[in-house]
């Protein structure tokens, strides 16, 4: 799967993949990365610093930060975006009144230098809620179209029940082999 791709992108044993996992409070950053680990998703508490999970697997460690998205943590963020090879960023598609600032939030993060050029995937969450914005609208709302500094992708998802995490990371996957031609 995605590990042993990583792992022949980057060759040697122990190389590491450093992704960033971002978005508000209440997005399901961290039952994303829950699932991600295939751990229990049934007891999940909002995220007061951060989460690190490292998965090995044949040699390869990817580490994904999960960073809180309290407002009074975003201004930190920043912090962790150094060597970066990839930027999630979980959007709560059911919390519409969220959209602009969300929104605004994405936008900064892109602009910060040390993003330049690293591919984005959205994950427009919660779709299992019907009060859950489509991704195409949430794309559109968020201007994706105007990206043209990196790749990116929108990937609808429920990160509690696990459908479309795995088309998300299989994109992961298709960039990390065309970032390696």
């Amino acid at each position: 799967g995605l590990l042993s791709v990583i792992q022949s992108v980057k060759g040697s044993p122990e190389q590491e993949l450093h992704i960033v996992l971002l978005g508000l409070d209440n997005a399901g950053k961290t039952t994303l990365l829950k699932c991600l680990a295939s751990e229990e998703v049934s007891t999940i508490t909002p995220t007061q610093g951060f989460n690190i999970k490292s998965v090995h697997s044949h040699g390869f460690k990817l580490n994904v930060w999960d960073i809180g998205g309290q407002r009074s943590i975003r201004p930190y963020w920043r912090k962790y975006l150094g060597s970066t090879d990839l930027l999630i960023y979980v959007i709560d598609s059911a919390d519409q009144k969220r959209f602009e600032e969300t929104g605004q939030e994405l936008a900064e993060l892109t602009e910060e230098e040390s993003l330049t050029g690293v591919p984005l995937l959205v994950f427009a969450n919660k779709q299992d809620l019907a009060t859950a914005a489509p991704a195409a609208e949430i794309a559109e709302g968020l201007s994706l179209h105007t990206y043209r500094d990196r790749e990116w992708q929108i990937q609808a998802c429920s990160a509690l029940s696990g459908e479309g995490v795995q088309d998300g990371m299989s994109w992961i996957s298709s960039q990390i082999m065309n970032r390696k031609k």
